[in-house]
């Protein structure tokens, strides 16, 4: 068994770091129903000019409810908007309890994304999380074979029912697999990262441990970099948030804690209704023209509107 001394989170702490920021993208929608394709685009754009790279196809971009083929129309749009510029984006397979590892899914997922120059982020899958320890291994090792790098994704329960926190022996061999350059890690639980990160101090220094945990973002003091769903709420202020810890500067604490504040209560019960606040913050903000979200997405209740735009006022926006 892999042993992780007693975790000291002062230890860990990283002042002046450079952050590695991933937003997940909100995949806007029309009041038709419609994603909203030009939208789409430019917050795409937007968040890479902020110095955040985009993530796509996420749950953020309400991955397990497209379909296939709006999935690589979302790779084509990411593509094209960006011009070049990294992106990374999900691979996300449909399973169901009792069903086999399906590697040639997988790695057909992956190929779609890197024909389109952006690194697969491996969503678990029933198939996946189902296997033993040495065997999960081997699949994140067969899985990296037809990409130069891939992203790794461990998720709770509370998010997918197909999800599995790996215990640490398997994040130790996760970490032995070259081409997983990172692994975003969102079981909601302070501890089990930052005993990720004295593991990943102590066996690969340059392995990524992207947190999840939208509601401790300030995991970024402790050495942890992000994928984040709140970050696409307002990219532009996370890189500015980044900026002071890169420097030293302490307006980073309290722009933190409102990016916090809004991260509590986008987040809340029932969490997959992040997405309507996003798409209202967003809105507010001007940068889309409707705040409705995918149809079988649930919603939040008119009146978080006033609450987001208090929090927009504090964050002087």
């Amino acid at each position: 068994m892999t042993n992780v001394p007693p975790v000291d989170p002062l230890a860990l702490l990283r002042p002046k770091r450079k952050i590695t920021g991933i937003s997940a993208i909100l995949l806007p929608f029309t009041s038709s129903g419609d994603i909203d394709w030009p939208a789409f685009a430019a917050h795409c754009v937007r968040t890479a000019e902020a110095g955040l790279t985009p993530a796509v196809n996420m749950d953020t971009g309400f991955v397990n409810l497209l379909t296939p083929d709006q999935k690589i129309a979302v790779l084509d749009a990411t593509r094209s908007a960006l011009g070049g510029k990294n992106f990374v984006a999900g691979t996300f397979i449909s399973d169901a309890p009792g069903d086999a590892f399906d590697l040639s899914g997988y790695q057909r997922a992956a190929a779609e994304v890197v024909a389109r120059g952006g690194t697969p982020v491996i969503f678990q899958s029933h198939g996946l999380t189902a296997l033993p320890g040495p065997e999960l291994v081997a699949a994140y090792e067969a899985l990296g074979a037809g990409c130069d790098s891939f992203i790794a994704f461990e998720l709770g329960t509370m998010f997918a029912p197909f999800g599995r926190i790996y215990d640490l022996d398997v994040y130790r061999g996760l970490m032995g697999v070259r081409r997983c350059v990172g692994a975003k890690h969102s079981s909601l639980n302070r501890e089990a990262e930052w005993q990720r990160l004295v593991l990943r101090d102590a066996v690969r220094p340059g392995f990524k441990v992207f947190t999840g945990n939208d509601l401790a973002v300030d995991m970024v003091a402790y050495g942890s970099d992000y994928l984040l769903g709140l970050s696409t709420f307002a990219p532009d202020l996370f890189a500015l948030r980044d900026s002071y810890w890169l420097t030293g500067d302490i307006r980073f604490y309290e722009l933190n804690d409102v990016l916090q504040y809004l991260g509590f209560l986008a987040f809340r019960g029932p969490v997959p209704a992040y997405k309507h606040s996003a798409a209202m913050f967003l809105k507010l903000r001007g940068w889309i023209g409707c705040d409705a979200t995918h149809p079988r997405s649930p919603t939040r209740p008119d009146s978080d509107r006033e609450l987001l735009r208090g929090i927009a006022g504090q964050l002087g926006l």
